[in-house]
């Protein structure tokens, strides 16, 4: 006699893979940084004018004009809390919290909002109540914030420097952590951040964007040609790594190797081509015969080989691109060879 199954069983059975991909998700497998606001329980706002008080040392020249502030008073911050954001909930407050426990207890530091002294994500979610458009929407997703990097690790609010109140300039600042990026910095072939011509932002977006922190929605390519525009095509005969990922054959960060190139010729080249050197003098390819194999021109003998039994093992000694002088892709058939040789 069959056995039948009991019918809540068997639909949990079937649910099952369900459920597991629900509970995948509700454990972080959606990567984000969850903010945390923090709070003083039963405090009131003051006004940043009883701040100025006892803080002579952040508010003595908070009304100063423009050209002669010094100190937290030139910073963005300092120039919002002095023209624009008078009052109680206001300058200090808005980033420090209310401050009436502080007040009333001394000066007790417990009292008060520090950001320094917060957990990263307590003091990002405070700079995130004003801090919320263009780039800065994905900063919960970004590598930054899932590394428990902060807002205040790079900013300094109250005498940062420039725009963005950053604690040193960039690239030093990004080098101060990317030590690996700040070597390849040096090496012979490399963008010119040392030369002040671009620096980590002109690529990344630090607070986080789509594809991995760069300032970019769309393909790493599209990125690297906003100022490679020479290698963007279409072109008629293509080159398979142009179209799919500049990484696969450059090292943006730097190296060793010419044109930022993560090997030498020609053994960048071999990992994907197969080495070869013509055979013949008067040699062809054949449609459709697979890279690096020469075929005989009809009615043409190996006699004709002007390169000797060395023919092959000259290639490890040469540049490909010798030859082939178009590697991103030409719009120009390559001969005699077929027309997917790229050296025109």
């Amino acid at each position: 006699m069959r056995r039948k199954f009991n019918t809540k069983a068997s639909w949990l059975v079937k649910a099952l893979p369900l459920l597991l991909i629900l509970g995948a998700c509700a454990t972080g497998s959606i990567r984000e940084k969850v903010l945390t606001l923090p709070v003083i329980e039963g405090a009131c706002y003051v006004g940043q004018e009883t701040c100025a008080d006892c803080h002579d040392d952040m508010a003595g020249d908070m009304f100063a004009t423009s050209t002669s502030a010094e100190g937290f008073a030139k910073t963005i911050h300092g120039r919002l809390a002095t023209w624009e954001l008078m009052g109680a909930e206001k300058g200090c407050e808005s980033c420090h919290g209310p401050g009436s426990q502080h007040v009333d207890n001394d000066g007790d530091t417990e009292m008060i909002l520090r950001p320094a002294e917060l957990l990263s994500d307590e003091a990002s979610a405070i700079c995130a109540k004003c801090h919320t458009d263009g780039k800065l929407m994905d900063y919960t997703h970004s590598a930054h914030a899932l590394s428990d990097v902060g807002c205040v690790d790079c900013h300094s609010i109250h005498d940062g420097e420039g725009k963005f109140s950053l604690k040193m300039e960039d690239p030093e600042l990004c080098y101060s952590c990317h030590q690996e990026e700040q070597a390849k910095s040096h090496f012979p072939s490399s963008h010119p951040l040392a030369e002040g011509k671009m620096n980590c932002s002109s690529c990344h977006n630090t607070h986080g964007a789509v594809g991995e922190s760069l300032n970019t929605d769309e393909r790493l390519n599209d990125l690297c040609l906003n100022c490679h525009t020479r290698y963007q095509g279409p072109f008629v005969f293509g080159h398979a790594p142009v179209e799919d990922d500049c990484t696969i054959c450059h090292d943006p960060h730097g190296s060793v190797a010419n044109n930022l190139l993560v090997q030498n010729e020609p053994f960048l080249c071999l990992q994907c081509h197969e080495g070869h050197f013509h055979i013949l003098r008067n040699s062809a390819q054949t449609p459709g015969s697979p890279a690096g194999t020469i075929a005989t021109v009809p009615g043409m003998t190996e006699t004709a080989n002007p390169h000797g039994t060395e023919g092959f093992q000259t290639s490890f000694g040469t540049k490909c691109s010798t030859c082939h002088k178009v590697v991103h892709g030409s719009d120009y058939p390559s001969q005699p060879l077929s027309g997917h040789g790229l050296t025109r």
